[in-house]
């Protein structure tokens, strides 16, 4: 977890690029050739490799690399109760390239189910993760609502959208116990909805679709923070804001300010992690909102669209920078995103992915 000895100021978002062999299986599995045993246990074998490798660079932090998802929110998404997967008419707009056609609709009362498959995934890795310390990352409750908004929820379940966002905080604060009854004490909620309200591009197709981007902002803080109220002490819940991550291209641009003094001010999360890999991310000044000596900062400075190293000088200048506005062990490193939210990955090697990773650990030892 993100406390202060240096091997902890160097953090990892989740997701990893899927090994050939993983690929393969799950082609064949699709084809029907192998059954879901073997295919979970070519997973299990990746899984392995990846936390070894993981922990070999030193990280003290380890994720399964969501090796068992073909999207970082719709496979936990669709495993909640009230909540239908399908095949959408388009799919996700990013910048010159879609992702494939998915999407998910709200078509009962929602719920957190008991039996959801990604707490026996998470089992899996905390069995494996040795003396490191196993991290769950899922979507947060905002994503939900926001791709689809009103649309995608059956307006006879919820006539009303008070109700949703009431049992929406209820389904992801069941889910937060499930997790932690299931030995998890660090989660990460994963939320690129946050940046959206951002972007002005962004806000004004909100505005065009009847609502109010302030408004929402706020109702998801609220979320957040009846999904996260009375958590156990020992429970680490981090919130990534994400830019968006498909093929190494993305969604939306603009700095943190809009939504500062709501997202950063007001919503009790224990750590922040926010992209600052390029000039799309703005300054460091709407870190003036964190809570002084509680809550963490985890600068995505180190990217995961392209190969090329970030030379460890300038990133550990940034990081000078951001401590004029949140002290110094606030702070922790990590890479910007995770290097495949999507089973098709970004475009670098497997050797640059974890050249990456080893130079978050390396830049973190110098720091602190």
């Amino acid at each position: 977890m993100c406390n202060c000895n240096h091997a902890v100021h160097a953090d990892v978002v989740g997701s990893l690029l899927r090994p050939a062999a993983l690929k393969s299986a799950r082609q064949q599995f699709q084809r029907g050739e192998i059954d879901a045993a073997q295919l979970r246990a070519v997973e299990d074998e990746q899984i392995r490799q990846a936390v070894e490798k993981q922990r070999q660079l030193g990280l003290a932090v380890v994720t399964d690399g969501e090796f068992r998802r073909a999207w970082w929110h719709f496979d936990f998404l669709e495993g909640l109760d009230g909540v239908q997967g399908y095949d959408a008419e388009q799919g996700i707009q990013f910048n010159g390239v879609q992702t494939k056609a998915r999407s998910v609709k709200v078509t009962g009362k929602l719920g957190f189910n008991p039996q959801h498959p990604m707490l026996a995934d998470f089992r899996f890795l905390q069995q494996i993760a040795g003396d490191a310390q196993p991290k769950m990352t899922i979507p947060s409750p905002s994503v939900l609502h926001f791709r689809g908004g009103r649309q995608a929820i059956d307006s006879t379940v919820y006539p009303q959208l008070d109700a949703y966002f009431a049992d929406l905080a209820q389904t992801y604060r069941d889910a937060i116990r499930a997790f932690y009854d299931a030995g998890c004490r660090y989660l990460q909620l994963d939320d690129t909805v946050w940046a959206y309200l951002c972007s002005d591009d962004q806000r004004r197709q909100i505005r065009e679709r009847g609502e109010d981007p302030d408004q929402l902002a706020r109702i998801y803080a609220d979320v957040l923070n009846a999904a996260i109220a009375g958590k156990p002490d020992d429970l680490t819940i981090g919130l990534h804001v994400c830019r968006g991550n498909f093929r190494s291209t993305w969604i939306s641009e603009g700095g943190y300010e809009p939504v500062a003094e709501i997202l950063f001010g007001q919503v009790n999360i224990d750590a922040f992690f926010l992209e600052y890999d390029n000039e799309r991310s703005g300054g460091f000044e709407p870190l003036r909102f964190i809570k002084p000596g509680k809550q963490k900062v985890v600068l995505g400075l180190i990217t995961t669209k392209d190969g090329e190293l970030e030379n460890p000088e300038q990133v550990k200048q940034r990081l000078q920078e951001a401590a004029q506005f949140v002290a110094p062990e606030q702070l922790c490193l990590s890479t910007q995103c995770g290097f495949a939210s999507t089973e098709e990955g970004n475009s670098l090697s497997e050797q640059q992915q974890w050249d990456k990773l080893s130079s978050v650990v390396s830049i973190a030892g110098q720091v602190w």
